[in-house]
């Protein structure tokens, strides 16, 4: 009994005394993150070490009622990931330019795809517009990394997420294909 409790007391100590000089791991993710667009081992590989991770994600969803939804991947408190979808009526209505500065690409995904050092953006058609008045279902989709990330592995990794990110918003909102 009283090894026991020497022991419930001593453990605390030892084990802090273990994890005080070892550099902090990044934050387990679930196995699907963002609405489950992506696995959670593809965004761990964007993310610093830290304490806890928050994902905000709520339903996808966008219709009449709302017209864009945000995934945001939090370390310690601290965006470090974001994807959005947004609806827009005209495709007039959708471009990049508020990236300019960051000196975006051509990226051949979706319709007017652009990559820059940790993003990526495009669009598609889900339902066209019948005439230059009437409305359609335009859906612009980014990505986007925060923080210390390396841009070439950010480059390598963001078309393909974006392209995953296409394929659930298309299988999601009942989009053609295409």
């Amino acid at each position: 009994m009283v090894w026991a409790a020497v022991l419930g007391a001593a453990a605390p100590v030892l084990l802090a005394g273990c994890t005080e000089g070892e550099p902090k791991a990044v934050p387990e993710l679930p196995a699907r993150v963002c609405w489950g667009a992506f696995s959670g081992g593809e965004v761990t590989s964007f993310l610093p070490a830290g304490e806890k991770v928050t994902i905000s994600d709520g339903d996808f969803e966008l219709n009449e009622n709302m017209d864009s939804e945000t995934c945001s991947v939090d370390v310690d408190g601290v965006t470090r990931f974001m994807v959005n979808a947004t609806v827009w009526e005209f495709e007039r209505s959708i471009e990049w330019s508020s990236w300019d500065q960051r000196d975006p690409r051509p990226l051949d995904v979706g319709e007017g795809g652009i990559i820059w050092d940790v993003g990526a953006a495009t669009h598609f058609v889900c339902e066209p517009s019948k005439s230059p008045s009437d409305p359609g279902k335009y859906i612009a989709l980014y990505i986007e990394t925060f923080g210390k990330v390396d841009s070439k592995k950010a480059q390598s990794a963001v078309p393909g997420l974006l392209k995953k990110f296409m394929a659930y918003a298309q299988r999601e909102l009942k989009c053609p294909e295409g």
